[in-house]
């Protein structure tokens, strides 16, 4: 579990914060923090390793807090100022996400962090997550990532083709958004509405790659992929 804190001065937002947090099954809302100073002593108290936080506060502005932190956990912005993007970039934060935010961002959002979480987490023995949450009509669904064969878009929607399923699952996802949260070394995008699982590559030839007997073309602008697959 990834162990997070919501902070916003604003109690209603607050609370969105908190109830999107709770449909996210791998985190773990330790506290709901109404200041920067709330937050703080949270984190002198307890382990925490992602922080979702306003940057319009008194007293101290999620800025201001993320700055000051010397050993800083992952941060996501959740603010309804677009002009601080570029600043929160600049320290490093996992997302910033833009009020109010669809669920479906929000998921994004955490997903990225779940890798994060993982990535710095593997030198201490802690596996890489095998699974995505995706938001599929108006519930999260598990797809676990071995389950994947090939993914096709189809303008806002990607299909998902599964071993598990002899039907596509459809997402209401970009392929963009789809390609950010899948790992590098398993998935290859190899055209514009094509995303392969590495380890279905049956065949390839000259400019197609095989799956089985589903032969996909492989764009002009994703050339260098094959070379890649080869070796």
């Amino acid at each position: 579990m990834i162990r997070c804190i919501a902070v916003d001065d604003e109690p209603l937002a607050l609370d969105l914060l908190a109830d999107n947090i709770s449909k996210v099954p791998y985190l773990e809302l330790v506290e709901k923090c109404p200041d920067a100073f709330t937050a703080t002593r949270i984190l002198q108290e307890q382990e925490i390793d992602l922080i979702f936080i306003d940057i319009q506060m008194p007293g101290m502005t999620g800025l201001q807090f993320v700055s000051s932190l010397v050993r800083k956990p992952m941060v996501i912005f959740v603010t309804a100022y677009k002009q601080y993007a570029l600043d929160g970039f600049e320290l490093h934060v996992v997302d910033y996400l833009l009020k109010p935010v669809s669920i479906e961002r929000f998921i994004r959002a955490c997903n990225k962090a779940q890798e994060l979480y993982a990535l710095k987490h593997l030198s201490a023995g802690v596996p890489a997550p095998e699974y995505i949450f995706l938001n599929v009509g108006y519930s999260l669904q598990k797809v676990v990532l071995s389950d994947i064969i090939w993914i096709e878009g189809l303008r806002d929607y990607i299909q998902l083709h599964l071993t598990s399923s002899v039907k596509p699952l459809l997402v209401r996802i970009s392929m963009k958004s789809i390609e950010e949260q899948l790992p590098a070394q398993q998935f290859i995008r190899i055209h514009k509405s094509y995303i392969i699982a590495v380890s279905s590559v049956t065949a390839i030839r000259k400019n197609s790659i095989f799956i089985g007997e589903k032969e996909l073309s492989v764009g002009d602008t994703y050339a260098e992929v094959i070379p890649r697959l080869l070796r």
